[in-house]
């Protein structure tokens, strides 16, 4: 028995005017187009589109004989199967979350990776339903669209999926595909460890002759074992008489992350305003504003005098509960909403600052925080970061 609806396939070399060549013919069909879809892999089309078939001479349906002609003409394969259609949800059903998973490496996506995934995306009933190739020539980066029951755990998909992330050290973000996901417009960065490869108080402490003992209490503040007000008195209190000239040289030694400059500058040049939240030092995080052309810097200051630190702080701390409020305080400067803001940081006394953010993201972070951190970016440099942002970036190896 013929039915009204019919599922037409077309496959082959794709190149511009093959969507509106056959567009054209349904319309001047008179028949209804009712669904579409379309992929290219590698150079090939495969485009899906369903037809309400509503013109038949002798029981033909004169459309795809019309199809099948231009679809040769242009040397593409056509195929297509009567179906019947899908009956239409019940109005009291929930329609299913879309999410969209990002995958980056800097080196090239296995076959191994994208089985462990769509495995562990099965388990939870999460179905894909497209995916993109989003550089082509080095196949190293992924868009995959998904859809999944509003009321998913993502916490449990997102831990499943880090222990994928970390053993084929490929970066993935699971995150809701909503109206916020391309519209951010805040970048807050922390410093140490972050926007640069070290821990400017460590460096500060290798010149006064105390490395050991203040590295000691710097790992057990990022790592939550010790109140982050507490361990940075105590730090700084072994610096006192350290100069302004020791301090100039180490800024001029500070190494950026790497993919750091390329980052700041993609997003600038896109209208992006970039802060800087530290529980550092204002001395180094100003300079670092300047140089890097960031918006805000926010850090602690500590007391100088006679051209040596005293050994003291001075003003409000910034600790995790201040790099919080901070996040929140310039979003509301620039008018935006929390979702528009993305927080990257390590330590833990970044965490507040993670969960406040619409997008929170812990750059190879210390291990409290990689467990508690809802995103994370362990394997690639900051320019990966982007793909999360759905800006098409570039990798650096």
């Amino acid at each position: 028995m013929l039915t009204d609806h019919v599922l037409v396939t077309v496959a082959g070399p794709d190149h511009p005017g093959i969507t509106s060549e056959l567009m054209a013919i349904i319309d001047k069909s008179g028949d209804t187009l009712e669904d579409m879809g379309q992929a290219v892999t590698h150079g090939l089309l495969s485009l899906s589109f369903l037809i309400n078939i509503r013109n038949r001479v002798d029981g033909h349906a004169v459309v795809l004989k019309e199809l099948l002609f231009q679809a040769t003409q242009m040397k593409l394969n056509l195929s297509y199967q009567e179906i019947e259609k899908k009956a239409d949800l019940p109005t009291n059903q929930i329609p299913q979350e879309k999410f969209i998973l990002n995958c980056v490496t800097s080196a090239k996506i296995e076959a191994s990776f994208i089985r462990d995934i769509a495995t562990t995306l099965a388990k939870h009933a999460i179905n894909i339903t497209q995916i993109d190739n989003v550089r082509p020539n080095t196949f190293n980066a992924l868009e995959i669209t998904t859809s999944a029951d509003p009321q998913l755990d993502e916490s449990l998909v997102k831990k499943e999926l880090l222990a994928i992330s970390n053993r084929h050290q490929v970066d993935v973000a699971f995150l809701r595909d909503n109206v916020f996901r391309r519209s951010k417009r805040l970048i807050v960065f922390d410093m140490d460890s972050t926007l640069i490869q070290t821990e400017v108080i460590d460096e500060m402490a290798d010149a006064m002759g105390v490395g050991e003992e203040v590295r000691a209490i710097t790992h057990q503040a990022m790592n939550g074992e010790i109140d982050f007000d507490e361990s940075l008195k105590k730090r700084v209190a072994k610096l006192e008489g350290l100069t302004l000239e020791q301090m100039q040289k180490i800024l001029e030694d500070l190494p950026f992350t790497h993919g750091v400059e390329e980052f700041v500058s993609t997003v600038k040049e896109l209208g992006y305003k970039v802060a800087l939240i530290s529980g550092g030092f204002s001395f180094f995080a100003n300079s670092l504003k300047e140089k890097l052309g960031l918006d805000y810097a926010f850090a602690n200051d500590l007391v100088i005098k006679e051209g040596k630190l005293t050994g003291r702080v001075e003003g409000t701390i910034i600790n995790a509960d201040q790099k919080a409020l901070l996040v929140k305080m310039i979003a509301q400067q620039e008018k935006i909403s929390l979702e528009q803001v993305v927080a990257i940081g390590d330590g833990a006394n970044d965490l507040p600052m993670l969960a406040t953010a619409g997008l929170g993201i812990a750059f190879h972070a210390k291990d409290k925080v990689r467990k508690e951190a809802a995103n994370h970016m362990s394997h690639g440099p900051m320019t990966s970061i982007l793909y999360f942002l759905g800006i098409p970036g570039s990798l650096r190896s």
